[in-house]
């Protein structure tokens, strides 16, 4: 039979009948007449990339709180007692025993009374004394950082702050730890600093963020549909919303990047001028400011350069519970490390118990452990 037309409109049947212009042709762009027949199709979307979203952190954390205004500011208290770092070491001679406190305007003030009791330690040594204050700046009309020590070890070269720590050691951190005084004294008017309690405030600016996402109505009445799954956990079929879908999902992990990412505007001009896009400070920008950062953590240190981040945390007050967001590389670095002290050796530690089961898999991960009584885990 010969088709006429051979190229030109298709007119659909209302029954199905093998006529000469309802011919659909397949040698046109990629198709030829070898494929004869309609193909198969899958109609049932293939999550490829597994869940692409990247929201979630700051709500597990419990970071999130709402606000209407254009600027946001919180206060953090500061220590209850009193200590100083870096604190200078006097001179051989008459100022064996006097220590330099490093005040500065507004931030640092010497707040160390006559008759405090103190603890001096070096950090680099581990050497330490103890003392009580006999002489305070911070009583003077002009109030300075310097203090004179009276040591508990006694009299003599080797009992001063310069026989134990050495002359112009600016390394030093003092702790005051109670005072004392004898029996029936008083106290002079004056003669003790009132310490006020100081907060540190804090504060930050909202950013704007916009997207959109554009159909025309044509679209909207075309027919067209496919089985999706989305990040969020729903599924079902749709067509054009498929990408209103993506667009929220897209927005929503914009949200979240930028509270992680952003950095104050620091550009003094043109359209970008932080007058008019001030940006704002990330997670990340403020834990490089004020947090704990460690550099260069690897598995090869061991627990060594792990137990240096306790020893900090212990000075910052942290909680016993931890979670730790790693990165891939970051990851295996703890898995290394973790598993080089239960490897079976002499002096290692063995985890668990290994029954030689055939049906028993090999974890070569850690999930969680517990070190110098804090607790880490990962999500």
């Amino acid at each position: 039979m010969a088709l006429s037309p051979q190229f030109g409109s298709i007119v659909p049947s209302q029954a199905q009948q093998i006529l000469a212009n309802n011919y659909l042709q397949f040698n046109g762009g990629a198709n030829d007449f070898a494929q004869q027949y309609l193909p198969e199709i899958y109609e049932q979307e293939v999550e490829r990339y597994g869940n692409r979203t990247l929201s979630g952190f700051l709500r597990m954390v419990g970071a999130e709180m709402p606000m209407t205004s254009d600027q946001v500011i919180w206060s953090e208290q500061n220590r209850l007692h009193i200590s100083y770092n870096n604190v200078l070491s006097g001179a051989v001679g008459a100022t064996a025993n006097n220590l330099v406190i490093p005040i500065a305007a507004g931030t640092i003030i010497n707040t160390i009374s006559v008759n405090d009791t103190i603890v001096v330690l070096d950090p680099v040594s581990g050497l330490e004394a103890k003392g009580i204050v006999t002489v305070s700046g911070a009583t003077l009309a002009v109030p300075t950082g310097a203090i004179t020590i009276a040591p508990y070890a006694g009299a003599g070269a080797a009992a001063s702050m310069v026989g134990v720590f050495g002359a112009a050691n600016a390394g030093l951190k003092i702790f005051v730890y109670g005072s004392a005084y004898g029996k029936g004294s008083n106290i002079a008017t004056g003669a003790r600093v009132s310490v006020t309690p100081s907060f540190t405030q804090y504060s930050n600016s909202p950013i704007i963020l916009r997207s959109q996402y554009t159909v025309s109505g044509s679209d909207m009445a075309q027919i067209g549909w496919v089985e999706v799954a989305t990040e969020d956990g729903t599924s079902g079929y749709l067509w054009y919303l498929k990408a209103e879908s993506e667009t929220r999902l897209r927005f929503e992990d914009y949200l979240e990047m930028s509270m992680v990412e952003s950095e104050y505007n620091q550009n003094v001009g043109g359209a970008a001028a932080p007058r008019t896009l001030p940006g704002t400070q990330g997670l990340f920008a403020a834990i490089q400011t004020r947090g704990n950062v460690e550099v260069g953590f690897t598995a090869a240190a061991g627990l060594d350069e792990f137990d240096a981040i306790l020893k900090n945390l212990d000075t910052q007050g942290a909680i016993e519970e931890n979670m730790l967001f790693l990165q891939r590389q970051t990851s295996l670095d703890f898995d290394d490390m973790l598993a080089s002290i239960s490897g079976g050796f002499a002096g290692g530690t063995a985890f668990g118990l290994f029954e030689n089961s055939e049906e028993m898999a090999l974890n070569l991960g850690f999930s969680g452990f517990r070190r110098g009584s804090y607790d880490f885990r990962e999500p």
